[in-house]
């Protein structure tokens, strides 16, 4: 894999450094339940751009999440903007968090899923504001993307005005997946209710789960009709699924008829289908004893990517770029609903939220230099 760079010292450096601050924010278990935690995540960003000069750095705050916008001064619509979020998935079996690095890798949760792009992001807007400084480069950094980004980049774009040329968002992809289109996404709460009673009695209650699992039968059976016999791993997964990530009651007691159950599906789909017709589909397969709740939800989105940075991918790495499909969502799709273009790619990772997620080392070091050589272009 060849990096355009003709100072060896200099790239041993940058990776040194890319490393150092990707476990330094691994280290902070930035999750959803420990909102100080996210907060601290955001501040560590804005430390290492205090010593900067020219540069107005903006914090939000809604419902609880921070994020951060850093803009040279006088600039309000960047040319290019850098997005990124510091919040991790919850870990909750985890005493501490923390990475290794093992065969080339940073090992650790949130280490892919973003905390090293994160650190990529950060170094080049430290680096070409220092060098040239004023240059029309932003970074946004919020904390909310894994609950869906509401209160973080949405709230950025729709109610603070953010806008910016064009995008740079490296969550999605990989180094030569170059993502031209996303899944649209409903998360939505079923709920049902019925009469408690003994177990030992059941006919004298209504068991609200036992409902409730009845009815979660047919909703998956109609969302699997269009999924392929065989899928192929290393294809992009164009088609609707529906996962049931959740079911719960209230009950704890082993010999009691529950009289309330809860699921939670997760549902992506492609077009021509839309949020409201997915909605519509599920509570008429519900039926009318369920209730039926949305919760966070996008339609599909198509990210127009610059060609000029597929063009620098395969200039910097020697390979062809694919252009692909993504099943996952991202915070791309709110600056798709504005027209903002989106270059969405990213180092190689893996085991994304799991305990074991891990970045590739060698790819950062490639993706810092196509981002790079990319803006040499912009702003040559």
């Amino acid at each position: 894999m060849a990096i355009v760079s003709a100072n060896m010292t200099d790239r041993n450096e940058l990776i040194a450094r890319l490393t150092a601050l990707t476990r330094d924010l691994v280290l902070i278990p930035s999750t959803e339940s420990r909102p100080d935690e996210r907060r601290r995540a955001v501040e560590f960003v804005a430390n290492h751009l205090e010593a900067l000069d020219g540069i107005d750095i903006q914090r939000h705050r809604s419902r609880g999440y921070e994020s951060l916008v850093a803009l040279p001064e006088g600039v309000d619509q960047p040319e290019v903007l850098f997005c990124g979020h510091v919040d991790v998935v919850e870990h909750a079996h985890l005493e501490r968090y923390g990475s290794t690095v093992e065969n080339g890798r940073i090992i650790g949760p949130g280490a892919g899923d973003m905390k090293g792009a994160v650190a990529i992001i950060l170094e080049l807007f430290r680096q070409w504001q220092s060098r040239q400084p004023g240059v029309s480069i932003g970074l946004a950094i919020t904390s909310d993307e894994e609950r869906g980004g509401t209160d973080g980049v949405r709230y950025l774009l729709e109610d603070q005005g953010l806008r910016c040329g064009q995008a740079i968002v490296p969550d999605g992809g990989s180094l030569n997946d170059l993502t031209v289109a996303e899944k649209g996404v409903l998360h939505v709460r079923l709920t049902t209710m019925g009469q408690t009673s003994h177990g030992a009695r059941p006919w004298l209650g209504d068991n609200a789960l036992q409902r409730l699992l009845e009815r979660l039968q047919p909703i998956n059976d109609h969302f699997m009709r269009d999924r392929p016999t065989h899928i192929d791993p290393d294809g992009d997964h164009w088609f609707t699924t529906c996962t049931t990530t959740i079911v719960k009651t209230s009950n704890t007691t082993a010999n009691c008829v529950p009289d309330d159950a809860e699921a939670v599906l997760d549902i992506r789909f492609t077009p021509p289908a839309s949020v409201s017709m997915i909605v519509d589909k599920v509570k008429e397969l519900a039926g009318p004893v369920v209730g039926v709740q949305p919760m966070m939800q996008a339609e599909p989105s198509h990210l127009d990517p610059d060609p000029v940075f597929r063009d620098v991918t395969e200039q910097v790495t020697g390979r062809p770029v694919r252009t692909v499909r993504a099943s996952g969502g991202s915070d791309a799709r709110f600056f798709c609903q504005f027209g903002i273009p989106v270059n969405l790619s990213r180092p190689n990772v893996g085991q994304l939220h799991a305990d074991d997620e891990w970045i590739d080392i060698e790819s950062m070091a490639v993706y810092f230099e196509i981002c790079d050589t990319y803006l040499r272009q912009k702003f040559a």
